[in-house]
């Protein structure tokens, strides 16, 4: 039974390994390291939970327990790990999808946990086809968020600059602007947070350093 046992913890370890190399493929919060621990551990708490007390039972045959508690505990603990991958950045927030990957990571190992290996495989397919194939459709017909921030010396320059985002059908949702002193004179800073689509975003950054006159483009993120 205890190869049983190690066979288990090695096909969760797998199968979270290789959700973990997608996520260090993507350049996100948590990797390969991360997903392989947590897929792991997932799998022994279900395995402890299932077959840990089994042991004592034969002294106290008439003792009763629920193996589905520390099974559940996995399920509220992974919340905690999630959390610390998300932040609110520049009113964005991000990380979410990072969270929920970690989130379905432990369910795949509590599948390897309970020997649903059939399952637990499935699972990481869809997981996959969720993270790349659709990501690549969605950066194809989808929009990005892009922060875009730039100096101005009067207003008049601002409007005109706001004026040409709208006629290019660039979506503004959030901006601020403040105005600085200096001994050169007065001048406004602009911080913004847009929308484009995602098969534009690169030529987008281009236009904002070359074709927008009379402002002066301090970051675009």
């Amino acid at each position: 039974m205890g190869t049983e046992y190690i066979l288990r913890i090695s096909v969760a370890a797998i199968l979270g390994g290789i959700i973990g190399l997608e996520r260090n493929y993507r350049a996100k919060e948590a990797g390969f390291r991360t997903h392989f621990l947590v897929a792991l551990g997932s799998s022994l708490f279900m395995i402890i939970s299932q077959y840990g007390l089994a042991f004592d039972m034969t002294e106290a045959s008439d003792i009763s327990f629920d193996p589905s508690r520390i099974a559940s505990q996995v399920v509220t603990g992974i919340g905690f790990i999630g959390a610390g991958t998300i932040i609110l950045q520049k009113h964005v927030v991000r990380g979410l999808t990072t969270a929920a990957g970690l989130w379905v990571t432990s369910a795949i190992g509590l599948a390897c946990g309970s020997g649903m290996y059939a399952l637990a495989a499935a699972a990481t397919v869809f997981v996959l086809i969720c993270l790349e194939i659709l990501s690549v459709m969605l950066d194809r017909f989808g929009t990005r968020n892009m922060s875009l921030t730039f100096t101005a010396p009067d207003r008049q320059s601002i409007s005109h600059t706001i004026g040409k985002l709208k006629k290019d059908r660039v979506r503004i949702y959030n901006y601020s602007i403040k105005e600085q002193h200096s001994p050169e004179g007065n001048k406004y800073k602009v911080s913004m947070e847009i929308k484009v689509k995602r098969t534009q975003y690169e030529s987008k950054m281009a236009e904002f350093l070359n074709e927008y006159d009379g402002v002066s483009i301090e970051s675009i993120e």
